[in-house]
């Protein structure tokens, strides 16, 4: 094999490993994201359900 050749398959070896930790990285950063987003939904309805309760007890 020449030089060229075993450089071209060492190349696309490594390429798909960048590839998947960079989509695991996106997948981490988006758990995480919709992890505060449920956060915020549920201090939301928290609220939400306190103010109600306190006008039923007026």
């Amino acid at each position: 094999m020449e030089r060229a050749e075993l450089m071209s398959i060492i190349d696309t070896e490594s390429r798909p490993v960048k590839t998947k930790s960079k989509k695991r990285k996106w997948r981490e950063i988006e758990a995480i994201q919709d992890k505060y987003k449920l956060d915020r939904e549920l201090c939301d309805l928290d609220t939400s359900l306190e103010n109600e309760l306190n006008e039923m007890m007026r």
